[in-house]
């Protein structure tokens, strides 16, 4: 959520930064919202304030009839004005607040401007792609061939974007969920969190998944107001919901693995062949609460670890920072982490890690006491995966594919599967 205050002092330079995403947004209405707004809970608070003053008199009159009888009068007319001020002002927040909701994140200055994907600046490149002296297969060919994994029983039991795993390919799924985060735990000095997968849609207000996403979403049938979590970074961000933080609590380094579940509402005829787009895939995710004036430096340290996972992995891939098209609602600068895949012949994303600066602590009232100003002030959330298990998969069939189709497993993971070598 934007500041308020910050769209009234500064309104041309928020017009001209939503503006690069390529919305526009009414701001003058806003504003105009905003100051009826205010008026009124001033004189909602003036009119409080005599309350409390008519009620002292009621007090000191009650020796003298008549003056008791005219104090309650006024006590009555005050307590229907105070009636009548809460619901307009409620009536009035609400229609404000909706506004505020569909506002997407402010840009930091150092993000490119650019219409879509094909306008993100590369910022590195790690790893030289693999020359095959074979015919490459995707990994689907791979996997089938090997009888590693099976979607048409996944598509009886459950529908399209979905697969069953087994053998040495569950296993290495298993493996690589272990290793991500013996890594990221031991290595990069995350805290482990196991958390629920069933989430209120206050807690996906609050990281910007409500109500603008509500699409790609899978809401649960009942009446408990649960969504199945679209990734663990709701869960994890809402960790700090509504506290304020010690100066010394902080930075704060989350992770957790869970399955993620997304309606792929906007990818319609997308990776449909394939594990790249699916219902339900598992994720490691990273999270860090910190200081405002750490939060850019956090970024850096954020990708670097999801980096890391691949480094260690043998997998080639490069990092590039997302346009200001390209760039998520509630993100302030996203880098996405791409890995190649030999069978398509380029690099696909597989993680985004994004600085929020304040505008999910904003939604969630997730702050921190400033010791030098005495004042309880915003932290800024950065969420990141650590990586995304199922394309990681895609990418190790694909580049540790060989001839006589099996596939050699990365010499890293091999204290994860009893020391095996080979898949197939």
């Amino acid at each position: 959520m934007l500041d308020p205050k910050r769209i009234r002092d500064d309104r041309n330079y928020v017009a001209k930064n939503l503006a690069r995403r390529g919305m526009k947004f009414n701001l003058d209405e806003v504003i105009e919202l905003d100051s009826q707004r205010r008026k009124l809970q001033s004189q909602l608070d003036n009119l409080r304030s005599e309350k409390n003053r008519a009620s002292r008199e009621i007090g000191l009159a009650k020796s003298e009839a008549a003056a008791l009888s005219e104090s309650k009068s006024r006590m009555r007319e005050l307590n229907q004005d105070l009636k009548n001020y809460e619901k307009k002002l409620n009536k009035l927040s609400s229609q404000l607040n909706a506004f505020y909701l569909d506002f997407p994140n402010l840009l930091h200055d150092s993000v490119p401007d650019g219409t879509d994907e094909s306008m993100n600046q590369e910022i590195r490149v790690w790893g030289e792609p693999r020359v095959f002296d074979f015919k490459v297969e995707d990994h689907v060919k791979l996997g089938q061939d090997l009888g590693l994994f099976d979607f048409e029983t996944a598509a009886k039991i459950s529908g399209s974007r979905f697969a069953v795993f087994k053998d040495d390919f569950a296993r290495l799924h298993r493996a690589l969920i272990q290793f991500m985060l013996d890594v990221h735990t031991q290595e990069n000095h995350y805290t482990e969190y196991y958390v629920p997968s069933l989430v209120k849609s206050r807690s996906l207000e609050g990281t910007g998944n409500l109500p603008k996403f509500a699409d790609d979403l899978f809401k649960i049938d009942s009446d408990d107001d649960f969504y199945l979590i679209p990734t663990a970074e709701v869960p994890l961000t809402n960790l700090v919901r509504d506290t304020i933080l010690q100066s010394d609590e902080l930075p704060k380094k989350f992770i957790a693995h869970t399955p993620c579940y997304r309606s792929e509402a906007g990818s319609y005829g997308k990776d449909t062949r394939g594990m790249i787009r699916q219902h339900q895939f598992e994720k490691v995710e990273l999270v860090h609460i910190v200081k405002p004036e750490e939060s850019y430096d956090a970024l850096e340290e954020l990708t670097q670890n999801a980096e890391s996972i691949l480094i260690k992995l043998g997998l080639p891939y490069r990092v590039v920072l997302l346009c200001s098209g390209d760039s998520s609602f509630a993100a302030a600068k996203t880098y996405d982490i791409e890995v190649w895949l030999p069978s398509q012949d380029r690099y696909r994303e597989i993680s985004s890690c994004s600085n929020c600066e304040a505008f999910q602590a904003r939604r969630m009232k997730a702050r921190w006491k400033n010791e030098q100003t005495g004042q309880n002030e915003f932290v800024h959330t950065l969420n990141g995966s650590g990586l995304a298990v199922g394309r990681t998969l895609v990418a190790i069939l694909e580049n540790y594919q060989q001839k006589d189709g099996t596939i050699t497993i990365p010499e890293v993971l091999w204290p994860y599967v009893g020391n095996q070598q080979v898949i197939g």
